[in-house]
């Protein structure tokens, strides 16, 4: 068997499908993250470039023929990669968000703890409820869904196609707008019980001057707020369940919008 013996469209073949999935794959959630050794995420890009390059391969006549044309080709991966990326990237910006207000409503704003994804310091509600939606979103499949969706572009997207469109920013837009609505919706039932304990113990002051008020709130606030926290947990998997049930639409959706006119 001759080694040298090889075709050099089937190398660039192969080249094509390896950028897709090691740019993509490393901007995605769970995948690229920072706790994920380089070593284990360069076993997983080229093992998932083995896989599917039998299947979703690119012909090797995409190949750029110059330095320039090569840069912007994996320039548009990595763009691709973070499209995909943000779409479940706002989903737990909201919940983080959402674990901010209610652990400042609850007294826990000084309490910080560094999340090992990001480096930052985040609530200690924020990041408690940051890792009960990414173990529901595990457990529900998601990281599959993220899998399919990279699969998807090798469908719709050829190298080089991807376009910055204006219906794809304002899509992008939409998915932002829902951080805040979503952040709302999570901490409302923490938010009026803690305003309900606050109204209450501002009217035992007025009965009772010489009650500490200040000593009896801070346990009773973190207390209720508990109680309304563990509420919400069946509220928020209902959401992640129907967020990864549409997560593969969107992807069509947004890729479609991406690809040439």
């Amino acid at each position: 068997m001759d080694l040298f013996n090889f075709d050099p469209a089937t190398v660039f073949s192969f080249l094509l499908t390896l950028f897709r999935v090691s740019l993509v794959l490393f901007t995605l959630p769970f995948f690229g993250g920072q706790f994920v050794p380089p070593t284990v995420k360069a076993a997983l890009c080229l093992v998932l470039a083995l896989a599917l390059w039998p299947q979703l391969s690119f012909p090797g006549a995409s190949f750029p023929s110059n330095l320039w044309t090569i840069a912007l080709m994996l320039l548009g991966e990595l763009t691709l990669g973070l499209i995909l990326s943000l779409v479940v990237q706002f989903l737990f910006a909201a919940v983080q968000t959402g674990g901010a207000i209610m652990g400042f409503q609850m007294g826990f704003s000084m309490v910080s703890i560094v999340d090992p994804m990001t480096g930052g310091s985040e609530t200690a509600t924020s990041y408690f409820l940051y890792m009960i939606t990414l173990l529901t979103f595990l457990a529900l499949n998601g990281h599959l869904v993220l899998l399919a969706g990279l699969a998807q572009t090798f469908e719709i997207i050829p190298p080089g196609g991807l376009y910055i469109t204006p219906a794809l920013a304002s899509r992008l837009l939409g998915f932002s707008t829902q951080i805040f609505l979503l952040a709302i919706k999570i901490a409302a039932p923490v938010l009026v019980a803690v305003l309900m304990i606050d109204l209450t113990l501002a009217l035992v002051s007025r009965v009772a001057p010489q009650m500490n008020v200040l000593t009896l709130g801070f346990p009773v606030k973190i207390g209720v707020g508990f109680l309304f926290l563990g509420l919400v947990f069946t509220y928020l998997a209902r959401y992640v369940g129907d967020f990864i049930a549409n997560l593969g639409p969107a992807y069509t959706a947004l890729l479609g919008l991406a690809s040439r006119p």
